[in-house]
């Protein structure tokens, strides 16, 4: 049986290996780490999957970013330990996040992935968004998580201020 829990202090290694273990080396690499840089993850929607022994199946994080100005989550890395792929932990991570990050206030999520997936989520290509470099855009998706969340949010995406 497993359970979701926010991510602690105490998690962040375990889950880090985690993200090491099912990304190609040199993830952090990547422009939506740019994003991250120095800025606090979202506390009540980084969440971790753990079984009743404790072992760690899967993890979500999210972290505050600006598009055009306008608040929105990044949603990313979300991994599932390999030996628990298959289960649905990966639709149950995003899922739940979602509906707390909805709870709390947020009104709008993106991420950088593949539209097939990310699309039974509600995720969609988000037009006039651009990602730091060298990101496809067609691989910039978004969700509305209040009706019309989107309107009119356009521009760059940029670092939260810490």
């Amino acid at each position: 049986m497993l359970q979701l829990q926010e991510e602690t202090e105490a998690d962040w290694w375990e889950v880090e290996a985690l993200f090491d273990l099912c990304f190609a080396p040199g993830r952090e690499a990547l422009s939506s780490y740019r994003l991250r840089d120095g800025v606090a993850p979202v506390a009540g929607l980084c969440l971790v999957a753990r079984d009743d022994d404790g072992v760690l199946g899967g993890a979500i994080r999210y972290w505050p970013v600006q598009v055009g100005g306008a608040p929105a989550l990044l949603l990313g890395p979300v991994a599932v330990h390999p030996t628990r792929q298959g289960e649905g932990l990966g639709a149950w991570l995003i899922r739940d996040s979602l509906h707390r990050a909805a709870d709390a206030g947020w009104q709008r999520a993106m991420l950088v992935g593949d539209a097939p997936y990310y699309g039974r989520f509600g995720f969609d290509r988000l037009e006039g968004v651009e990602m730091p470099p060298p990101t496809n855009p067609d691989r910039v998706l978004g969700r509305a998580l209040v009706p019309g969340g989107w309107d009119g949010v356009r521009g760059a995406v940029t670092r939260a201020e810490p």
